[in-house]
This record gives C-alpha cells, sequence and structure tokens, in this order.
C-alpha cells in the first residue's frame, strides 16, 4: 500500500459484512481475492484485499473480516449483489446497445489507477469490443493526490472537444507528469484548440463538474481508487485483466444473479 486517503464517512452507511471471492487465474497468476460488501442504504462498497488507494483502516477491517466470512454462499455459489449507480452525463466509450456498462470511478494521481488503465483497460476493449460501455467518473483523492483535480478538469476540457479519450489515455500515460505545462502539452500532441482549451482550463469551467462526481461517489460511500460496477456489480481495486475477463464472460453468460 501507497500512502493512503482519509476520508471519513459515517458509520450508518456500512454494513461489515464482506463476501469475498476466490478466482483461479492460472499457474502463472495462482488466484486473487476480491470482495463484495452489502450496501448501507446510500450503497457502500469495501474492498478486501485490493490493490487502492484508500483510507488506512480498511486493511485492517477488511483482513479480520477476511477470516470470518465464508467463501461461498450455502448453496455452494458466490452472492452477488447489484446497485444502481448513476452514470451522470460523463464520459463514454462504447455501443449504446452493449450488453454490459462499466462504471469506472478513478483518479489520475492514483498509481493503482495507471495500472488497471495500463494493464487491463486496452485488453477488455481488445477482447470485447461489442460487449462494454465504458463510463468514467471522477472521484480525486485530494488530500492525497494534489494533481487529481486539475488533471480531471483538463480532461473534461478535452471532452469539449470529443478527445477525452485519448486524452484520458494521456494522463494515465503520463509522459509528462501532471502539471498545468503537461495538460496543455497533452492538448496539442493531440491536435487540439489549444488557446480554447486553456482558456477552459484556466478559468476552472469544469471544476463544479468533477466535484459534483467526488461528492456523489462519496454519498454512494466509495473510500478507494479505483473502484467499479459491471452492470451495478462493485469490483474494487486494481484487480488482474483475468479477474475482470471471469466476470465478464459470466455475466454475458447470464450466469449471475
Amino acid at each position: 500500500m501507497t500512502t493512503e486517503e482519509s476520508i471519513t464517512f459515517k458509520r450508518s452507511h456500512f454494513f461489515l459484512a464482506l463476501l469475498p471471492i476466490t478466482f483461479v487465474l492460472g499457474l502463472a497468476a495462482g488466484y486473487v481475492f476480491w470482495g463484495l460488501q452489502p450496501f448501507g442504504e446510500t450503497g457502500t462498497p469495501e474492498p478486501v484485499v485490493a490493490e487502492t488507494d484508500s483510507v488506512n483502516e480498511q486493511v485492517a477491517q477488511a483482513d479480520d473480516q477476511l477470516d470470518s466470512q465464508p467463501v461461498e454462499g450455502d448453496a455452494g455459489q458466490q452472492e452477488y449483489q447489484r446497485y444502481d449507480v448513476s452514470e451522470d452525463d460523463d464520459p463514454v466509450l462504447g455501443p449504446d446497445d452493449a450488453a454490459i456498462t462499466l462504471i469506472e470511478f478513478s483518479d489520475y494521481e492514483c498509481p493503482y489507477c495507471t495500472r488497471w488503465h495500463t494493464e487491463v483497460f486496452d485488453r477488455i476493449r481488445e477482447d470485447f469490443p461489442d460487449e462494454i460501455r465504458f463510463v468514467y467518473r471522477d472521484f480525486p483523492l485530494k488530500s492525497i493526490h494534489p494533481n487529481a483535480v486539475p488533471a480531471a478538469e483538463a480532461a473534461n476540457c478535452a471532452n469539449e472537444q470529443d478527445a477525452f479519450w485519448e486524452y484520458n489515455a494521456k494522463l494515465f500515460d503520463g509522459e509528462l507528469g501532471l502539471s498545468p505545462e503537461a495538460y496543455l502539452e497533452y492538448a496539442n500532441q493531440l491536435d487540439l484548440d489549444t488557446e480554447e482549451f486553456e482558456k477552459c482550463f484556466q478559468e476552472g469551467r469544469y471544476s463544479q463538474e468533477v466535484e459534483d462526481d467526488y461528492q456523489y461517489a462519496a454519498q454512494l460511500g466509495i473510500q478507494s481508487t479505483p473502484t467499479f460496477f459491471l452492470n451495478g456489480i462493485p469490483l474494487i481495486g486494481a484487480q488482474p485483466y483475468e479477474v475482470f475477463k471471469d466476470v465478464i464472460e459470466r455475466e454475458l453468460a447470464g450466469e449471475l444473479p
């Protein structure tokens, strides 16, 4: 774990029950654990053994709960819960009629978000080009990632010029790092109208949009990045490709309740 985010949530938002799942990932990967926690009244997922930027006490709590919770339900099948998560008007990539919608809450300065976009995102797009539509929502962990908010605002400015996903990739690739100069250069590399882009960024045109995403995620109970909802099923952390592939294939096959 890296230095972690400190966000305070009301205890009434959470159930202290985790439903860990063990996936066999093959000879090279061995196995990984990922957790699904039933939500409180407003909806609250919590990671088990996921690599995320999150609150410090989550790790100890998750370890204790992992030891005490069964892996399988009474019928020998893993339980799933789905939650109604708004897409808002955030950037979308993929067919409108895709069978799966994958909503990501993410942070451009989060190393685990970068890892997921580097190692998993493109593989999912290549292997499931017609089955998945992606939705990106901002959850910048402001107290530990000072560049996360301005990077998110810059990406929204790029979205004005229909270049969100290309700009999103530039930010996660991080060739020039995260800074006002880098944001402008990324826009230049993508042949955007840099004068309009800079005006948008300097005036903070999307500061409220980013803050609204952040507040929505916090009220939902999200504590860590990256957090995903696959047709409403929460997946927490920079899970390997094999985990996403397994859940995607089972969802497409109609095997998940």
